[in-house]
């Protein structure tokens, strides 16, 4: 087994999946209790992960230097690696920040980069870097921006990386993670299997004779989620879809013809989309209006909950994605607060049930197919919580709800004309609330910017622009700029995550 020590970073728990991935055991655990989880568990080895403070900072989470004495292999990850670093006498600076992919360069090919090629793509996070080794330490690897971005010390079995090998977008990084749980910590590999059965038994424990009211939005993760409970207590699970008209237009008609036949189940609809609007009225702050919408939203439900006997428990299709960026672990940063997340309300009136919360989106696609989902419905592209909502900046009128439904539907319909739609995770148009000059008619135009965002990505948790061809650009383009009233000019988000997250808001 493996420890992995929390610093709060956001895909802590990734290297935990990534491990488990290639069928190695791990335990999480907090900075504070590691001595204790050491006498307790007699790890193999020791795996410090990133976090958002620095470690020269006062206060910043810290471990107890004994670790060091303990002949265990040691694998520093971005803050992990520098807090080796001052712990054992090197030295820590701000500064060579890198967000998102770089190339690596290997020249150590022994022990961690076993397999690896001499070149290939890391994905980085960080503001600090390591400027004088330990001593003992030597050069493994280097980026462009930075010369210590892997190193290690045979001898005490410690290495450290500037990057994120648990990402999915850094290429080699199962293969590293393998590297140091078999070679280096001698461990051997046993995969785990999907176990189907488990979870819907345990469900039904849980919920026992209650009955279950589930917060059905019509996207994958609620989806996956209502089949399991549907599976595991039958006409106890009361699913019920609320049309806010934040949703993709489609949404309703799916609801009403698609998942009755999926769960064996009808589903109620709630028509709520004057009320959603009325509550939104005048909110411009992006974490204020997902607090708003997750309040209607349980309101809504408490209501509709009083009408049946023994309501105990709120399902919702809550992924580890959407729990990480609502700050999930103790020491991780506030990124924003998912409204299944963040954004409900302290005095809640049910237990949560959420059968997902520690899975991510490719893991809940498996168990969509494994239960027997359409594979329309488990590959239909994720769509946030809050809806057009966080794709609106600003406040959301009814006049630019419109829009932004308009233009969403012209970027679905022309990257499924291209054949792009299966190819991306995810595409939307976004109402950016700038307003920019243009030309119509001969004339004189001051109106809003629409950005176009397309991503690839495997879990959420990092993700990449999506190449799109140039004529399929000008294509969309042209349909906003004519089709959407009120429009300037189009602008397409090149940004990767990190740093940028998959919404705007």
């Amino acid at each position: 087994m493996i420890l992995i020590v929390d610093f709060g970073s956001q895909t802590t728990h990734l290297i935990s999946r990534r491990l488990k991935d290639i069928g190695i055991t791990s335990k999480i655990i907090d900075p504070e209790k590691l001595m204790v989880a050491l006498n307790e568990s007699s790890p193999a080895g020791i795996i410090l992960s990133g976090g958002p403070a620095s470690v020269y900072e006062k206060n910043a989470p810290s471990i107890d230097k004994r670790i060091f004495e303990l002949n265990l292999p040691i694998l520093g990850i971005c803050y992990g690696w520098q807090l080796m670093t001052q712990l054992l006498g090197g030295n820590v600076e701000s500064g060579k920040k890198e967000y998102g992919p770089t190339t690596l360069r290997v020249y150590d090919f022994h022990d961690l980069f076993y397999g690896a090629p001499d070149k290939f793509i890391v994905f980085e996070s960080h503001g600090d870097t390591v400027v004088k080794l330990p001593a003992g330490f030597a050069i493994m690897a280097s980026t462009p921006s930075v010369e210590y971005a892997a190193v290690g010390n045979k001898a005490r079995k410690m290495y450290g990386v500037q990057f994120h090998p648990e990402v999915h977008d850094t290429r080699f990084g199962k293969q590293l993670l393998e590297n140091f749980a078999t070679r280096i910590c001698g461990l051997g590999v046993k995969p785990v299997k999907l176990d189907l059965n488990s979870m819907v038994e345990e469900i039904k424990v849980k919920v026992d004779k209650n009955k279950v009211i589930g917060a059905f939005s019509g996207g994958t993760d609620s989806a996956v989620a209502g089949a399991l409970v549907a599976k595991a207590i039958g006409r106890q699970f009361i699913p019920v879809y609320i049309d806010s008209g934040l949703m993709r237009e489609e949404t309703l008609g799916r609801i009403k013809d698609t998942f009755p036949k999926v769960l064996g189940i009808p589903v109620k609809i709630i028509h709520a989309r004057k009320e959603f609007l009325q509550a939104l009225n005048g909110v411009t702050d992006p974490e204020q209006k997902r607090k708003v919408i997750g309040k209607l939203y349980i309101d809504l439900f408490q209501a509709e909950a009083a009408k049946h006997k023994n309501v105990r428990f709120l399902l919702q299709g809550t992924t580890y994605a959407d729990f990480i960026h609502s700050q999930g672990t103790k020491r991780s940063a506030h990124i924003k607060s998912h409204h299944n997340v963040g954004g409900l309300p302290k005095n809640l009136p049910f237990k949560l049930l959420e059968p997902l919360r520690y899975f991510y989106t490719d893991e809940v696609r498996k168990i969509g197919l494994k239960i027997g989902l359409p594979r329309e419905v488990v590959f239909q592209q994720p769509f946030p919580g809050p809806g057009h909502a966080v794709r609106i900046i600003g406040e959301v009128t009814t006049d630019r709800l419109n829009k932004q439904v308009l233009a969403d539907s012209i970027v679905l319909d022309e990257m499924q004309k291209a054949g792009q739609y299966t190819k991306v995770f995810q595409c939307w148009s976004i109402m950016t609330g700038i307003n920019s000059t243009a030309v119509k008619g001969d004339g004189r135009f001051y109106g809003e910017i629409i950005a176009i965002r397309v991503v690839k990505s495997k879990d959420r948790m990092t993700a990449d622009w999506a190449r799109l061809p140039y004529n399929l650009l000008a294509k969309l383009s042209t349909r906003l700029v004519n089709e959407v009233p009120g429009i300037s000019r189009v602008v397409y988000d090149i940004t990767t995550k990190p740093p940028a997250t998959m919404e705007w808001e």
